[in-house]
C-alpha cells in the first residue's frame, strides 16, 4: 500500500489544486472571459475540465513513477514537478483572477520551459514518467497560443 500512496497523493494534489483554482476563477470565467476576443480554435468550455482531468491523472502517475524509483536524482526531478505545478496554479490566478493576459503569458512561457525540463529530466529516470507529461505539454503549448492571441487581441489587462 505504501507504493500506492506515491501515486494517489500527487494525483489528489493535482485534482485538489485544480478544483481550488476552478473555484477562484469562476467569477472571471462568467464575467470576464466570455467577452474577450478569442481565436477561432478556442475549444468549447466543456472541453477544459475533461482535458484537465486526464492531464492531472497523468501528472499524478508520472510523479508516482518517480517517487517509487530508486534513482538518486528523483528528488531533484520531483522538485521540478512541484515547481511546474506551482506555475500551473499561478497561471490561473494571473490570467483569470487578476484578469491579466500579460502576466498569464509570462507565467505560461515559464511553465512551458519547466514542463519541457521535467520531461527531459524524468525521462532519464523512467521513460513512462516523461511520456505521461507529453499530453500536458501539448495542452499548455496550445494554451500558450490561446493566451498569446488573447493578449494580442485584447491588450495586457493591466
Amino acid at each position: 500500500m505504501k507504493n500506492a500512496w506515491a501515486y494517489i497523493l500527487p494525483t489528489l494534489l493535482c485534482f485538489l489544486l485544480g478544483g481550488l483554482v476552478g473555484w477562484w476563477q469562476s467569477d472571471s470565467i462568467r464575467e470576464w472571459y466570455p467577452f474577450l476576443i478569442k481565436p477561432a480554435l478556442t475549444p468549447p468550455d466543456a472541453v477544459f475540465p475533461v482535458a484537465w482531468s486526464i492531464i492531472y491523472l497523468c501528472m499524478g502517475v508520472s510523479a508516482g513513477l518517480l517517487l517509487t524509483s530508486a534513482a538518486p536524482s528523483r528528488r531533484k526531478v520531483m522538485t521540478l514537478w512541484f515547481v511546474q505545478l506551482g506555475f500551473n496554479v499561478l497561471w490561473s490566478i494571473l490570467f483569470f483572477v487578476c484578469r491579466s493576459p500579460l502576466l498569464g503569458m509570462l507565467d505560461i512561457a515559464l511553465l512551458d520551459i519547466l514542463v519541457i525540463a521535467y520531461i527531459a529530466q524524468s525521462g532519464r529516470i523512467h521513460t513512462a514518467a516523461a511520456w505521461l507529461f507529453v499530453p500536458y505539454l501539448c495542452w499548455i503549448l496550445f494554451a500558450t497560443y490561446l493566451n498569446a492571441y488573447i493578449l494580442a487581441a485584447n491588450g495586457t489587462g493591466l
